[in-house]
Parts: structure tokens; C-alpha cells; sequence
């Protein structure tokens, strides 16, 4: 009775400072799953009444509603006039905008080396120590977050610039229950029980592995994840960093190891459907079909959570199909749960006391439910209530995120694009080609080197 009466005073006083929208997704103080005393601890001492918040970031289509739902929250709270914009090229839009001096006080971006230059030319202000406190105690992973969070300054020091927001997962796994009920197979744990399943499959007739690197202009990048995967499963986060950042080179042997480790799964004839010589022709898109054939053509497909789009049609995830987390290493506890992904980072283009509440507002667990609820968002945030995701598959993804020691951004994003979106990916295609790891991490190489 205590707790009822207190959701209804505190819903009482979030009414008060204005009617509820009939934009808001789910009523204030309703749905259990929303920690709604967050929003209401929020908009005190955040009254932004007469002020614009203008918003520029990558969403369009289906993910711009979804956000708008989700800010609409921060509106009805602050009483702020909000405009939200975005564009097909909104990379190249952000850099005219900060370089004409009119950029939006909010910019939310998915390229770290984008943000990289933007705070290196001094278009960024920094979050403050608080917000990277903020992001230690309250993300799963949080010295990772930090890290991918802080860039140098134009006087060459470095802070945090930027606030991870809506992740998506790399390291996973997927096949079909049914086959694996069938068989008799059991999800792995460890790497090494991932590859003794790879030779158990083989064994029983079967073919473990549908890869498929094929990407029209692009082909090639589906091997990088692989790679960035098992870089983080074989060697250090540092050593990863470094990697990334041309700290070593490719050649080195932790990167080159890698390489092998992929080249282990892909370039066996009796682990890949239509052999290893199949794998960099086939295209991405097409490679999961293997999964779903009578009898299976395979058992096994390595990709992100995008990839049931490419599922037939009417396959139900968590049902018709299903993933588990990348395993680790068993013979290598000291590297923990590591996390490959991607994901948005808002940062402050221009420093207002609206653009700086709606960080704060970043920081409340109903701005991550609100969007949980709907689809396609991922948080590492501790106190979001694992039970707002939509559905069971979405929170086993969330799950693996806060059960993550590490998290690093998919490594050929953090490249240069001559590297990370060129010589990486022709390089792994002459991979799985036949070309020894050392030979293409030589080619890779050179290819940086050659950058001025």
C-alpha cells in the first residue's frame, strides 16, 4: 500500500509540472518494469523551460521513432524544445556543420575515429570527471567504456568527450535448438569446447561452419570480426588497443595468431559448407541458409545481431533459432568475458545547460528502459532493469553485455578506412584463399605504412 502510494505521489508530481503527453510510449508510473522515480529525481532541478535542445545523430526510418520515444521523456520532464535531425550522410554533415561553427549542442555518432578528430580540432566539450566516475561504477565493463570514451583535445590531453549509448553485440553465435536437440549437442562454454564440437560434428557426418565473407564492394569485412573475436580471446586488451592504433603491426605475432585461429575454422574443407575455397565467395546474406536446411548443411554461424534479417521468413529467434556468447578461452582466465560491438556515442557540440541535462538525462535507467522495451537496443547499464527488454532474445544479449569484463569497438572501424575498410578486407579474402596468415599480415602492413 506504502509503495502504491508513493508511485501515485510521485506520478502526481511529475503531472504537475506539465500534462502527459499523448507522445509519451508507455504512461508514467504504469508499467513496473520503468524505474519512473529516475525520471521523476531527474527533472528536478532541470527546468529548461523557453530553451532549445537541437539533436543531430545517425537515426532514421523506424530508429528515429524509436528514439523519439525515448527523448520524448526528457521533454515532457524539462519542458525543452527539442529538434532532432539526421541525414544520409551525417558523417560528412557534422564535420561541415563544426567546421562552419554551427554544429547542433548534440552530436551522437557511431565512428570513435570520427569523434577522435572532432575533439582533436577542439569541437568537443569534455564530459568531466563525474561522467567518467558515472560510467565506472554504473557500466558492466566500465573501464572499457571509459577508454572507448576519451580522446585528446587540441591541446593534445585527453578526456572523456563522448557517452556510450545503445550498443550492439559482435560476439555471438548462432544455430538452430532443433538441430542441436537432434544430435545431441550442447551449447559450448569454452573455446576449446567450441572446437571440439567443430571435430565432433565433422565426425558424425555432419559440417560444422556456414562462412560467407561476400559483400559486393565490401567483401571481406565478415572475417574481421572473426579476427577481432579471437584477437580478444588470445591476447591482452592493450595488445588490442595497440593493434588497432598501429602500435604494432600486423606482423606481430599475437595479430598473426589471430589470423591462424580464424584460418583454424575457415580454410578446412570438412569444417566450412561448400569448403573453404565457398567461403569468400558466398555471400554474407546467403550463409546463415545453411542452418536452416533439411538435413542442415550446417550447424554453426559466427555473425552480429543483425543477422536474423537474413533468416527465412517467419523464423521466430529464441525458438526456430538461437545464439550463445562467443566462448572464451578456458586455458586463458586472465582475458575474462570479452565483448566485440559497435554503438553510438552523444557527445556535446555545443556546451548549454540543455545539451548538458540531456547527458544527465543519459544517465537515468528510463532513458535506456523506455527504448529496451521496444527493439533493437542493448545496454551495459547495471540499474536498467534487465526485465524491460522486449523479448527473451534481446535480453540474453543485454546479459551478455553486463557479464562482460571487456568490451572494444570492432577493430576495423577504429582503422583507417584504407585499412579497416580496404587492405583488412581484400587481405582476409586472400586469407581464406590460401595465403598464409604471416604473407597477408605483411600485405596489411605495407598498406598502412604506406598511409601518410
Amino acid at each position: 500500500m506504502k509503495k502504491t502510494l508513493l508511485m501515485t505521489a510521485a506520478l502526481a508530481l511529475f503531472m504537475a509540472g506539465g500534462a502527459v503527453s499523448a507522445d509519451l510510449k508507455f504512461k508514467p508510473g504504469e508499467d513496473s518494469r520503468f524505474n519512473w522515480q529516475s525520471l521523476e529525481d531527474f527533472r528536478k532541478g532541470h527546468d529548461l523551460k523557453g530553451q532549445t535542445l537541437t539533436i543531430f545523430g545517425p537515426w532514421r526510418g523506424e530508429d528515429e521513432a524509436l528514439f523519439k520515444n525515448v527523448y520524448a521523456y526528457f521533454v515532457e520532464a524539462t519542458g525543452v524544445d527539442l529538434k532532432y535531425s539526421s541525414s544520409e550522410n551525417y558523417e560528412q554533415q557534422i564535420v561541415i556543420d563544426t567546421q562552419a561553427g554551427s554544429p547542433p549542442d548534440v552530436a551522437i555518432l557511431p565512428q570513435p575515429g570520427l569523434i577522435a578528430d572532432l575533439a582533436s580540432k577542439g569541437y568537443l566539450t569534455p564530459l568531466g570527471d563525474e561522467t567518467k566516475k558515472w560510467l565506472l561504477d554504473n557500466y558492466a565493463a566500465g573501464q572499457s567504456w571509459v577508454d572507448l570514451s576519451t580522446f585528446k583535445g587540441k591541446d593534445g590531453t585527453a578526456a572523456l568527450y563522448a557517452f556510450p549509448y545503445k550498443i550492439d553485440v559482435k560476439s555471438l553465435v548462432w544455430y538452430v535448438p532443433e538441430n542441436f536437440e537432434d544430435a545431441g549437442y550442447e551449447v559450448p562454454k569454452t573455446m576449446e569446447d567450441l572446437k571440439a564440437l567443430t571435430e565432433k560434428i565433422v565426425a558424425d557426418g555432419g559440417t560444422p561452419w556456414c562462412i560467407g565473407l561476400g559483400s559486393g564492394g565490401a567483401t571481406g569485412w565478415p572475417a574481421t570480426d572473426w579476427v577481432e573475436d579471437l584477437m580478444l580471446r588470445t591476447a591482452s586488451p592493450e595488445t588490442y588497443d595497440k593493434w588497432v592504433k598501429n602500435e604494432i603491426p600486423f606482423t606481430d605475432a599475437a595479430v598473426v595468431g589471430a589470423l591462424d585461429e580464424f584460418g583454424w575454422f575457415a580454410k578446412n574443407d570438412t569444417f566450412v559448407d561448400g569448403g573453404a575455397a565457398a567461403v569468400a565467395s558466398t555471400d554474407f546474406r546467403d550463409s546463415p541458409k545453411g542452418l536452416f536446411a533439411s538435413p542442415p548443411k550446417c550447424y554453426l554461424h559466427h555473425q552480429a545481431s543483425f543477422i536474423p534479417s537474413f533468416f527465412p521468413e517467419g523464423t521466430v529467434v529464441g525458438q526456430d533459432a538461437d545464439f550463445f556468447y562467443m566462448p572464451p578461452y578456458a586455458s586463458k582466465p586472465e582475458l575474462g568475458n570479452p565483448v566485440l560491438g559497435a554503438g553510438t556515442l552523444a557527445m556535446i557540440t555545443k556546451d548549454t545547460p540543455a545539451s548538458r541535462a540531456f547527458i544527465e538525462f543519459l544517465k537515468t535507467p528510463i532513458a535506456h528502459e523506455v527504448w529496451m522495451a521496444q527493439s533493437s537496443f542493448l545496454t551495459p547499464f547495471k540499474s536498467a532493469n534487465k526485465e524491460a527488454y522486449a523479448n527473451a532474445p534481446m535480453k540474453k544479449q543485454g546479459e551478455i553485455l553486463l557479464d562482460s569484463t571487456t568490451f572494444r569497438f570492432d577493430g576495423s572501424d577504429l582503422m583507417p578506412g584504407k585499412i579497416g575498410a580496404g587492405a583488412f578486407w581484400t587481405g582476409m579474402v586472400d586469407f581464406v584463399g590460401g595465403k598464409s596468415a604471416n604473407d597477408v599480415a605483411a600485405d596489411i602492413q605495407k598498406a598502412w605504412d604506406a598511409i601518410k
